[in-house]
C-alpha cells in the first residue's frame, strides 16, 4: 500500500517541472535544495516509478511524472479552493445563518439592516423564519436556529439576551373615538372597549392579558388576528381597539382612519433582544450577522 501523498511533496513537484530544475523549485518555494530532492525521491519510491529524467541540463518530466503532474495541479487547486472556503467560514465571512425573529423585528428593522448586511457580505446566506417571541427559546435550545430576536422579559434558562432595538406600544383606535384625543393613558382605562388582538400565546397578547388581571378587570377580546395589518384593519373598521407597536404599524397610520395613544405602562417600552444559547459558541457567520445588526 503507498503511503498517502504529502501536498507539499506535490507542489515541490509541480515547481521543479514547470521550472525544469529542482534547485529553481527549491528556489521558488523557499527549501533546501537537498530536502525539495529528498522529498521527490521518498514520492517515487513510495509510486514505484520514476517522476523525473535527471540530467545535468536539468529534469524532465517522465510520461508517468506528466500523468501525476496534470492531476496533482488539479488536486492542489481544489485543495486551495477548501482552504479558502474554511478560512472564509473561520473568519466569519461565509456560511448560512438560520435566524428565527418576532413579527415587530420584522417590520420595523430587520429589512433595511439585513439588505445592508447582505450586500456586504454576498456569500453569507441568511435564512429568515417569522416565530412568536414565546416559540422561539424552545427552537434554540434545540439547535435549530442560530439565534433569535424576541419581546421577552427575562432570558429563559440556556440562553443569553443582547439588546437589540426599542419600540414602543400605542392603543390604535378609530379616528373620532372617545379615546383618541387622550395624549397619554394607561391599558386599564380602555378595558371597557372591545379589543381586537393578536393570536393567543404571543408575547404582546400575553401581556395586554397580564396588565388586565393585574387591574382586576378582564380583557374583552372580540376578535382575534394573525398579524398587524389585519388588527388595524378591523379596528379602522370601528369593530374594537388594539395595541401595537408604533414603529410598526406607521404606513396604516398614514392611509387608514386610525389614531395612535401612547400608553403610559411601563410595559409599553419595549426592549428586543437577541437570544443565542449559552452552552453552545455561535457559529462564525452568525457571529458576524449579529455584530452587523447591533451596530
Amino acid at each position: 500500500m503507498h503511503e498517502p501523498i504529502d501536498l507539499g511533496t506535490l507542489r515541490v513537484v509541480i515547481a521543479a517541472a514547470d521550472h525544469g530544475s529542482i534547485s529553481a523549485a527549491s528556489e521558488r518555494l523557499q527549501l533546501a535544495v537537498a530536502a525539495a530532492s529528498s522529498r521527490i525521491t521518498a514520492l517515487e519510491e513510495s509510486l514505484g516509478f520514476r517522476i523525473f529524467e535527471r540530467s545535468s541540463r536539468g529534469v524532465q518530466l517522465t510520461p508517468a511524472g506528466q500523468m501525476l503532474v496534470q492531476r496533482s495541479r488539479a488536486l492542489l487547486t481544489d485543495a486551495d479552493r477548501l482552504a479558502l472556503h474554511l478560512r472564509g467560514y473561520s473568519e466569519g465571512l461565509q456560511g448560512q445563518v438560520r435566524v428565527l425573529a418576532n413579527t415587530s423585528a420584522l417590520l420595523e428593522v430587520l429589512p433595511q439592516r439585513l439588505q445592508r448586511f447582505m450586500d456586504s457580505h454576498p456569500l453569507i446566506r441568511v435564512d429568515l423564519e417569522e416565530r412568536g417571541s414565546p416559540e422561539i427559546p424552545l427552537a434554540l435550545l434545540e439547535g435549530r436556529a442560530d439565534f433569535g430576536v424576541v419581546d421577552l422579559p427575562v432570558p429563559p434558562a440556556g440562553l443569553g439576551f443582547t439588546p437589540f432595538f426599542r419600540d414602543t406600544l400605542v392603543l390604535l383606535t378609530p379616528r373620532g373615538h372617545r379615546l383618541a384625543g387622550r395624549r397619554k393613558l394607561r391599558l386599564a382605562e380602555a378595558l371597557d372597549e372591545p379589543f381586537i388582538t393578536l393570536s393567543d400565546g404571543t408575547a404582546l397578547s400575553n401581556r395586554l392579558v397580564a396588565s388586565a388581571a393585574d387591574a382586576g378587570r378582564p380583557l374583552n377580546v372580540r376578535m382575534r388576528m394573525r398579524g398587524f395589518d389585519a388588527v388595524c384593519r378591523m379596528v379602522a373598521a370601528g369593530l374594537g381597539v388594539g395595541v401595537l407597536p408604533l414603529e410598526a404599524v406607521a404606513p396604516q397610520l398614514a392611509h387608514l382612519p386610525l389614531a395612535a395613544v401612547p400608553l403610559a405602562d411601563p410595559w409599553a417600552k419595549r426592549t428586543h433582544h437577541i437570544a443565542t444559547r449559552t452552552d453552545a459558541p455561535l457559529a462564525p457567520a452568525a457571529a458576524t450577522l449579529i455584530r452587523a445588526l447591533t451596530r
